[in-house]
Order: structure tokens, then sequence, then C-alpha cells
């Protein structure tokens, strides 16, 4: 007998043994791993935990599964997008990172438009519209939300002004974003005139500090170059805004993200070898150029799947008379995630923000359960 504490030779041994025996076929595992698309429509496979239990596979999900085969490979990071890939998570995972990036990450965005004077030709409603929609360089992290009830402070609302004319005999001027001037001491219109002369004149908001005292850098807009309006000669605009912290739910313009979406990892597999005349066929059908044509000497060649990566599923290749040699995949359980970002946050910071939040709604879920 084996001493206490070590494994026998033949439980090693017939380890191996149990999971080859435990293997599913080939057709089975495509089934259970892949997505198959075909020329009319993708055909589903087996999703339910038991279905391969007779087999001896667990098809189940479970939280050991997962911390075993989830990873994250980042393939391109920009200041303003990133791409990368989520492998070995189930579709709804990869969609509840994707609403919450949408709809639930926070930032800060013009909410409130005082006018004190408008003459240009775009109606006031149209102007708040396309002020609101301006992406702020200002990081909601270091913002507390505001409710109907709070004063605007240092700590919840960000004052911009925006004051420009075109004088008489001039040519038309284009009022951009980088005419927003930032207003660290608060609001500077009048909200009404003092009782008794000496007194302080209240405003829109109630600082009781310079947001440059609590701030590391000074705020403004991400991009000076939108236009908000044209003004021809004569004609004036005036005004002070107000930009507090909210989410996508609430309103488009509090979104991160000008996108946020994955696809499944494209697999293209050729049945059997396609050479000559079909081959040139083949890579010249596809619009993506997956495919490419590999020389085997004495005037012959073939077509080989050279960057898959890049297939759209246009199913151009599993048409026509090279169809049925050309099989189209997508992985489950591996997904090509890209997220670009509208400026407020680096793209790699709004997705750790994203995972926060799942983590906080989990975290909710089991102590209401519990």
């Amino acid at each position: 007998m084996p001493k206490k504490g070590t494994k026998s030779s033949k439980g090693t041994e017939d380890e191996p043994k149990q999971q080859q025996k435990n293997k599913l076929p080939e057709h089975l595992e495509v089934q259970r791993t892949r997505v198959v698309c075909k020329a009319d429509a993708p055909t589903e496979g087996f999703q339910y935990a038991g279905a391969f239990a007779a087999m001896g596979i667990d098809n189940s999900v479970s939280a050991d599964k997962f911390c075993k085969n989830f990873k994250v490979v980042v393939n391109r990071l920009t200041e303003d997008d990133m791409e990368f890939d989520m492998i070995g998570i189930d579709a709804s995972i990869a969609n509840a990172f994707r609403r919450i990036l949408i709809a639930e990450v926070p930032t800060m965005a013009i909410e409130k438009v005082l006018m004190a004077d408008n003459t240009s030709v775009i109606a006031d409603e149209v102007l708040s519209h396309r002020l609101g929609l301006i992406p702020l360089d200002a990081d909601p992290r270091l913002f507390e939300y505001i409710s109907e009830n709070d004063v605007p402070t240092e700590r919840n609302t960000i004052v911009y002004k925006l004051h420009v004319s075109c004088k008489k005999g001039s040519p038309r001027l284009t009022v951009k974003s980088g005419d927003l001037e930032w207003l660290p001491e608060g609001s500077q219109l009048p909200l009404a005139s003092p009782a008794q002369s000496g007194d302080k004149q209240k405003t829109y908001t109630s600082f009781s500090q310079s947001q440059k005292d609590i701030l590391e850098k000074p705020l403004g807009v991400k991009f000076k170059d939108i236009t908000i309006a044209r003004l021809g000669p004569g004609q004036a605009i005036e005004l002070e805004v107000h930009a507090v912290k909210g989410i996508g739910k609430v309103h488009a313009k509090w979104s991160p993200v000008a996108t946020a979406w994955y696809r499944m990892l494209p697999e293209v597999v050729l049945r059997k070898e396609i050479k000559d005349a079909d081959a040139e066929m083949l890579v010249a059908k596809c619009p993506v150029n997956v495919f490419d044509i590999e020389d085997l000497g004495n005037g012959e060649k073939r077509a080989v799947v050279a960057r898959p990566r890049t297939c759209t599923l246009c199913r151009e290749c599993v048409m026509g008379p090279t169809g049925e040699q050309v099989e189209l995949r997508r992985v489950r359980d591996h997904f090509i995630f890209t997220i670009e970002s509208t400026g407020a946050l680096p793209p790699e910071v709004l997705f750790t923000e994203a995972v926060r939040i799942l983590e906080e709604k989990c975290e909710r879920v089991i102590s209401e359960l519990s």
C-alpha cells in the first residue's frame, strides 16, 4: 500500500486515461465550444449543464472554472480606445460589461445652461443641447453626485462661462468648445441683488473654496475644436453652464464611451485544400483579406487562412463552388472587446470602473440573499 499522503502510481496513470475516456468526439466538441456559421444562419450547439453528463463531461458554469480559465489579453491601447480579448467567460458577462460601460460608469456633463444673451440664429434649447454633448476634461471620481435639494458646491459642480461676440463689419465668427472658460471660484451670475450695500452678492453656486485648491490640474474641455455656433456681424452669446456628475442611463451625454462592443473570436477552417483557380477566386471573394495564396512550386498554389481574426462573418466564402470546403466558426467563450472613450477617462480606466461596478452589484445581491 502507498504511504499516507502519497498518491499511488496506478492512480496517477489512470488520470490521463480517464481524461481521454471523457473526451468528447470532435463533432460534439465543436457543438459545445463553437458557433458554426453556415450560409443561411448560425447553428447553435448545446448550452445546458447536463448536455454531456452521460459521457462524463461537466458543461456547467462554476466559479472554479471561471477562475481557472478566465484571462484578459490587451491587443491595442491608445489614449482614446483599446481592444482586448476576454477569454473563458460567458456572453452574458461580456454583455454586462458592455451595458455598464454605456449606461452606468459616471462622467461629468453640462446639465444647466444660464442664458444671459443669445442673438445667434441657434435657439436657446438647441444651443443648450449642443453644449451638453461636449466631452469635459474632468475626472468624475473627484466629484460627488448632486440631488435636486443639494446646493451647488465645489465638490459637486463645475462652472464654465462662454462670452463671445462678432463685431459689426467683421467676418463670421465660429464659436468653438475651446471658448468655454472654467470658473474655479464658482458662478459669476448674480442670483439676486444684495439687500444692503456691502453685502456679498449671491450667485447660483456656493463655493467655500476655489477648485484650484482641491484639484491637481485645471479643468476644461477634452476637444477644443468642436463647433458650437456661427455668429454673424452684431451677434453675441453670453451664458454660464454648470456641469454635474451623472450616468448614461439618465441621459446619453453622461455616457463615457462613444461605443463599447464585442464579438466572438472568428475561426475559419478549410475542410480540404483549395488550389489554383478556386484558391484565387476564394482570395478575391473575401472583402477583408482573410485568405492568402501559398506557392507550392511547380506552378501549383493553394489557399491558406492568413488573417482569421479580421473575419466579419459576411459569409461570402461559404457561398458558391468553394462553399462546402470552408467552415466559419465563432469561439463561444472568447470575446474581442473594443472600447472607444469620449475622452473623460482613459479606456483602461473605464473598464476597471465597469469591473468595480459589477462587483458592487454582485455584493449587493449576495447581501440581499443572505
